[in-house]
């Protein structure tokens, strides 16, 4: 009798225990699942529990405390934007509504050389803080130097190598995907690329990864682009290319650029590249002055330029840059942000310098920009590329989609659309419309290719046991909505966000949820 009832509850709990793996939090039902790999999509539903994937297939038989209905939708991994610049924004707006809105569950800060040193200390906040995205970091080349060298041009002694090098392999240590440069900014424009292979060394070491706004984008851009493989070559670690791109006088050459990066791979390097779908570029005013102009920060340069000699020097070097960009005027430069008088925002360095009184006159309008650095420096929208070249590098096939952004303040300044629409605009206006690349393709660039490059071993690919960052979307109606004159306005179409199992975006709307984690490198002491 005894055994009997043994035998029972054994029966029963067994029973319950079965019964129970078939309840999941979140049930997505009759779906499109794209699962990011690049396979075709497929009809089924997706199962959530906690912050994992439970289930995916037909699920008639599970119940779900949470059902969504995706009307055969498209139903995909959460998209990782590879190139943002989120430092300074996350107390502000740790909702990162715009990233949100646009399908963006990770994202990965410290691009372009510019990052916290303290990697272990900026994790721990992030993890008090919680954003509503998750968060990892590459460790900045410039703010690097800057803490051993300051703002100095000077190239460093075997002993501030070491120094430099002993904070990287720190931030490897701490967690850092990788290391990063950005070699048109004080003070990383003064490294020499031994320099720069020295310290990628050391996060080589750890299983970093390289990735560098290279040296040019235009007039040397060959010449950068094979420094930028050059350094993974040597520092044998795989490269990644921040946003890639060609300007002037290289228009149309963009066959040429990639095929740099097809050579390198043919070698075995592992050179991918990323991009935003857009034909303007944003940064500081400060990217058109001479480098040598910036050394040892604002106090130096505003020297340089009240000096009148070194003022006429740098007007001179200023016209002949303009030149052999094939450029007539400072029209194609607009203000984002221009704290110093706000009503400049929006308006090109052209129409600027007629406001101020001056002529229309490329070293009138040099004048203009170097009163505007005097008085704070502006942040800037850069129309300098063309839609071929876009088009031509979205095709290739391991270019990933970034945004090169930080979180957006809702309605402060006017900065570039790329922000708030990257890959809406990629799945309705490139994908959709112009069927430049496929739709199982576009998510693969989002998604898995991303995860793969930065070892994100969970994530990326919709796949039982792998993290709940899951999205839905409309393919025939999502669509990027902020534009150059009225950049802030979020994407259209992506209805649901789901990160690490929660729900963040529900029909379009932000539930105040703030799930992110931070995500670190595969060597993390955490």
């Amino acid at each position: 009798m005894v055994l009997k009832k043994t035998i029972l509850l054994l029966f029963l709990s067994l029973h319950f225990g079965l019964f129970a793996q078939k309840k999941a939090d979140i049930l997505i039902k009759n779906g499109k699942i794209i699962d990011g790999t690049g396979n075709p999509w497929f009809y089924g539903d997706i199962a959530i529990r906690k912050n994992k994937i439970l289930a995916i297939g037909n699920l008639d038989y599970m119940k779900g405390k949470l059902i969504i209905d995706a009307k055969k939708q498209v139903i995909s991994p959460g998209f990782i934007d590879v190139h943002t610049h989120i430092e300074g924004d996350e107390k502000i707006t740790p909702t990162a509504d715009n990233f949100i809105h646009d399908g963006v569950t990770t994202v990965i800060t410290g691009n372009c050389g510019s990052s916290n040193v303290n990697l272990k200390k900026y994790f721990r906040m992030l993890d008090s803080l919680r954003l509503s995205v998750n968060v990892a970091s590459f460790i900045g080349h410039n703010d690097v130097r800057k803490a051993v060298m300051g703002a100095s041009g000077k190239q460093p002694n075997n002993e501030e190598l070491k120094q430099m090098q002993a904070l990287i392999e720190k931030a490897m240590k701490d967690g850092a995907v990788g290391f990063s440069t950005g070699l048109i900014y004080v003070p990383g424009t003064y490294a020499k690329t031994d320099e720069v292979i020295a310290l990628a060394k050391s996060a080589s070491k750890y299983h970093g990864t390289y990735t560098s706004h290279i040296r040019s984008e235009s007039q040397q851009v060959f010449e950068a682009i094979n420094e930028a493989i050059n350094v993974g070559r040597d520092a044998k670690m795989p490269v990644q290319i921040s946003h890639f791109k060609i300007g002037k006088p290289f228009w149309g050459k963009s066959d040429s650029t990639l095929g740099l990066i097809k050579k390198a791979r043919e070698e075995g390097l592992d050179v991918t590249i990323d991009q935003y779908p857009y034909t303007a570029s944003s940064t500081s005013l400060n990217s058109v002055i001479p480098s040598w102009a910036l050394e040892n920060g604002e106090d130096s340069t505003i020297y340089r330029i009240n000096n009148p000699a070194i003022h006429q020097k740098i007007v001179a070097e200023m016209i002949v840059d303009m030149e052999k960009r094939h450029r007539n005027s400072f029209d194609y430069a607009v203000v984002s942000d221009y704290k110093n008088d706000p009503s400049y925002n929006g308006k090109n360095i052209s129409e600027i310098n007629l406001l101020r009184g001056r002529k229309a006159t490329v070293s009138d309008e040099i004048e203009t920009i170097l009163d505007l650095t005097k008085n704070g420096g502006a942040s800037m929208v850069f129309h300098s590329m063309n839609e071929a070249d876009v088009v031509n590098i979205m095709k290739y096939p391991f270019t990933m989609i970034a945004s090169d952004s930080g979180i957006r303040l809702f309605d402060s300044g006017v900065p570039h659309p790329r922000g708030y629409g990257s890959n809406a605009r990629v799945l309705g206006r490139y994908v959709r419309e112009q069927k430049v690349i496929g739709l199982e393709d576009a998510v693969r660039r989002m998604t898995s290719l991303p995860a793969q490059k930065f070892k994100f071993k969970n994530r990326g690919i919709l796949r039982e046991g792998m993290a709940a960052d899951i999205i839905i979307f409309d393919p025939e109606t999502v669509t990027d909505q902020s534009t150059y004159e009225k950049p802030h306005a979020y994407s259209t179409g992506i209805g649901y966000v789901i990160v690490n199992g929660k729900l963040t975006l529900n029909q379009q709307e932000h539930t105040g949820i703030r799930n992110g984690k931070t995500l670190t490198g595969s060597t993390s002491i955490k």
